[in-house]
């Protein structure tokens, strides 16, 4: 009968060890649920702030598109100037890019004085060679979009 008594004391053990495993395995599945849901509740909330950010960047969109097609379009004397201006930057530029980059002296003119020099004596102020190097290069990188986009002139690239 001991050995009965004993197998049963056994039993009940093992009974108890599986009850508070299974207690502790519902406890962490509990917390575990209660951590999806609320990381739940965080995607839907981050989304439906995306959500308002598209809806208000495509808002945005539309009322620049609205803008650009109501605006006013410039004079045809305007861009014709514009155009005849930039050609004339394209045409000097390689004459004048040493000195826009600070490496060389200003071109000569037909005068024989440097265009410099003459806009020292009429009392224009001297562009230092970091100035000359910003004029450069936006108006390399104006030639650079120009040559990229085949059946744009200057004046429409003009944002």
């Amino acid at each position: 009968m001991t050995s009965a008594a004993q197998e049963e004391f056994e039993l009940s053990k093992k009974h108890e060890e599986i009850l508070e495993k299974r207690a502790l395995l519902l406890q962490q599945m509990e917390a575990l649920n209660e951590q999806q849901k609320a990381k739940k509740k965080q995607q839907c909330l981050m989304s439906q702030d995306a959500h308002k950010r598209n809806a208000q960047i495509l808002q945005d969109l539309e009322n620049v598109e609205k803008h650009i097609h109501t605006r006013q379009l410039l004079h045809p004397d305007v861009i014709h100037l514009e155009t005849r201006y930039w050609a004339s930057v394209e045409q000097k530029l390689p004459e004048w890019e040493q000195y826009l980059l600070g490496k060389g002296h200003a071109p000569v003119s037909e005068t024989g004085t440097s265009f410099g020099q003459q806009r020292l004596r009429s009392g224009q102020q001297h562009p230092s060679p970091a100035h000359g190097r910003a004029i450069f290069q936006r108006s390399h990188a104006v030639l650079e979009v120009a040559s990229s986009s085949p059946n744009s002139s200057p004046a429409q690239m003009r944002v």
